[in-house]
């Protein structure tokens, strides 16, 4: 999967939660742009907090082993797999 795909679901405007899913099948769902750092070699996604504070961890997702980058529903629950 190329960066520019994950780059363009970031910079969409209106901006539209998306999911990265990885050859693994662990998946996460991006739901704000802020929440996603793209870098050459993958993206970090934040892990939201379960108490709705701010995130205090990130997972790297390697440019490697993504293997989709799929629309959300903006209602749907969860971050992982979502």
């Amino acid at each position: 999967m190329s960066a520019a795909a994950i780059r363009e679901s970031l910079q969409r405007r209106p901006f539209e939660p998306f999911r990265i899913r990885l050859s693994s099948g662990d998946a996460y769902v991006v739901r704000h742009p802020e929440n996603a750092l793209l870098l050459r070699g993958g993206v970090y996604v934040a892990v939201p907090d379960p108490s709705g504070e701010l995130p205090e961890t990130a997972t790297w997702c390697s440019l490697l082993h993504v293997a989709a980058v799929e629309p959300v529903a903006a209602n749907a629950a969860g971050n992982n797999g979502g």
